[in-house]
């Protein structure tokens, strides 16, 4: 003997089971949407839980259970995707700004050890505030990205106009004669 269903099916509007039909025969429906459409279908005509789960390619009656709870609640709108789905992100508005604020800050020499703000340097930065204490390199890329922001992405440590090369004579020190031209 099959266990009663609990939760049944309110009666569908013409208009609802026109867009359910409409659903499942676009090809260019997402597939997930068109999956709930039939299911809701299954089930509109007769169809048990179990059979709608089959027929729709979902593995168990329960997928369907609560699909027809929130079509219950929601109507056409429990065909697309519920709110709260995925990973929630872990730094908010206000962590974001405090990030790119601080790659625009200009560094301290004396209290960071830097003129100019690497990745590793402002993540070192940024670690002292409790609220960042376990921000990634990755995560401060990611967040000036988006913001437009930018970092320093090469050093170097000789001046401009003169730099040391080895010759067969010895170490010899090269200046630049075009040095203040670059420059402007």
């Amino acid at each position: 003997m099959v266990a009663q269903q609990k939760d049944l099916l309110r009666a569908c509007t013409s208009e609802e089971r026109k867009a359910f039909e409409k659903c499942v025969r676009a090809s260019s429906e997402r597939v997930d949407r068109r999956q709930r459409a039939q299911a809701l279908l299954a089930v509109a005509a007769g169809a048990s839980f179990s059979a709608a789960a089959r027929q729709a390619g979902y593995r168990s009656g329960d997928s369907v259970t609560g699909l027809v709870l929130r079509f219950n609640q929601q109507g056409i709108a429990a065909l697309d995707i519920g709110t709260g789905r995925g990973r929630k992100p872990r730094y908010g508005p206000e962590e974001r700004t405090m990030i790119v604020q601080s790659a625009n800050a200009p560094a301290d020499r004396e209290a960071d050890g830097t003129a100019t703000w690497s990745l590793t340097l402002l993540q070192r930065h940024l670690r002292q505030h409790p609220a960042l204490a376990q921000v990634s390199a990755d995560t401060i890329e990611r967040v000036l990205r988006e913001a437009g922001a930018s970092y320093e992405h090469t050093r170097t440590w000789c001046t401009t106009e003169t730099s040391e090369r080895l010759h067969q004579q010895g170490q010899v020190i090269v200046r630049d004669p075009d040095t203040e031209a670059k420059k402007n």
